[in-house]
């Protein structure tokens, strides 16, 4: 046998019958917990097992586990989402987000199989392909992409943070995920409708319950969540005025109230007198609603409830938007946020300053403006071109 200083390992032959089977090297250590621990490395000869003690060496020196750990992605992962995941100082619509993501698309086998100490960039790659080229059949029958490239973005960066926890604990050297590209996010047009087509869309959406909600969030390009969050003391029908203080958001399929998506989304946004007049009729119709509840009416102050005075399910709001849209013979394609981006882009064209458009919209910059909005219809380019000219006088 052949002895190194303490720490430094020891090499000795491991013989049966007389023969040499292979060599073994010991390195003792002292964990992160305070305890001796002992790390075996095999070998063909005497040099490769020098040359792992050598690596595990390395390994300690750096704060590093003597080797990863054995446990799956899955199982890890679901020790993630019940410790680290659940303290991270994220909005609970944030935690409720990065759950789903991790036990739908990395759970599962083959990946969620994998063992952490066996997991290698090459196989997040061949993941990232997959969720890639995953397909759902279309509306008119052929198949199209099941996730976007967005979606595909969170779950590369949920498991790159769950692999930072798994090194933070010692349970593997480095984080695979650091040395895979994020995916990209091909950069989309905001879809919007024009004044006309806005127009038809509320007309088709009168008779619905949640009328009310969508000329508000058409009139002022407030956020869904924001709009169905909103309470009556935060309206001020006589200034024509409402202030943004809060959010709803869908947290384990419920509706919740938060805080809203930024600083700067806490706002106060100036209402037409049209929809100064539509929330008159709409306070008187929900007193009568409340009356004609009794004491099942959850009383939350909201302009927007349910028959019952609770939180709205935005997925009805989104229901009554598609609804409205196929009647009005528009791109089924549309949804809430679309009356949004239409107020953004109506206001961009006709001559509003930037600035004032991120205000309204509660941007955190206006850079984020003006790249998701800051285009133009050809009839706006033609006449800046055509005015311009006409100032020349060539």
């Amino acid at each position: 046998m052949s002895k190194n200083s303490n720490g430094e390992g020891s090499i000795y032959k491991r013989m049966k019958d007389g023969k040499l089977i292979r060599y073994e090297g010991q390195i003792s250590y002292t964990d992160g917990d305070g305890n001796r621990k002992r790390h075996t490395v095999y070998g063909r000869t005497r040099k490769d097992v020098r040359d792992g003690l050598d690596a595990v060496r390395d390994r300690l020196d750096s704060g590093a586990p003597a080797r990863d750990a054995a446990t799956t992605v899955a199982v890890w992962l679901q020790h993630w989402r019940d410790t680290v995941l659940e303290a991270a100082a994220v909005k609970p619509t944030t935690r409720d987000l990065y759950s789903r993501l991790s036990r739908v698309h990395l759970d599962p086998a083959p990946f969620g199989a994998i063992r952490l100490d066996k997991l290698k960039p090459s196989d997040i790659d061949l993941l990232m392909v997959t969720l890639r080229d995953k397909t759902k059949p279309g509306p008119d029958g052929t198949d199209i992409p099941a996730l976007s490239d967005n979606t595909r973005r969170l779950i590369y960066v949920v498991l790159r943070h769950s692999l930072d926890a798994a090194v933070r604990d010692g349970l593997i050297a480095r984080n695979p995920a650091l040395a895979v590209a994020r995916p990209r996010v091909a950069r989309k047009e905001a879809k919007h409708l024009d004044a006309s087509q806005v127009q038809a869309l509320l007309t088709a959406a009168k008779s619905s319950r949640h009328y009310p909600v969508l000329a508000l969030i058409a009139a002022t390009g407030m956020r869904k969540g924001e709009a169905l969050a909103l309470q009556w003391d935060r309206v001020n029908l006589d200034d024509g005025r409402v202030t943004v203080a809060a959010t709803l958001s869908m947290v384990g399929g419920k509706p919740v109230l938060g805080e809203p998506k930024t600083a700067r989304s806490r706002r106060t946004v100036p209402i037409p007198p049209a929809v100064v007049a539509l929330l008159r009729r709409h306070k008187t119709k929900q007193t009568a609603e409340r009356l004609r509840a009794g004491n099942q009416w959850a009383d939350r102050n909201l302009v927007f409830p349910t028959e019952l005075g609770g939180p709205t399910d935005p997925g009805n709001v989104l229901q009554t938007v598609h609804a409205a849209a196929k009647r009005a013979g528009i791109d089924d394609a549309v949804g809430v946020h679309t009356l949004r981006h239409s107020a953004a882009v109506g206001w961009l064209e006709s001559g509003t300053h930037v600035r004032a458009v991120a205000d309204l919209l509660g941007h955190s910059s206006v850079a984020t403006t003006a790249d998701v909005y800051l285009h133009s219809s050809d009839a706006v380019t033609r006449a800046a071109v055509d005015n311009w000219g006409t100032a020349l006088e060539l």
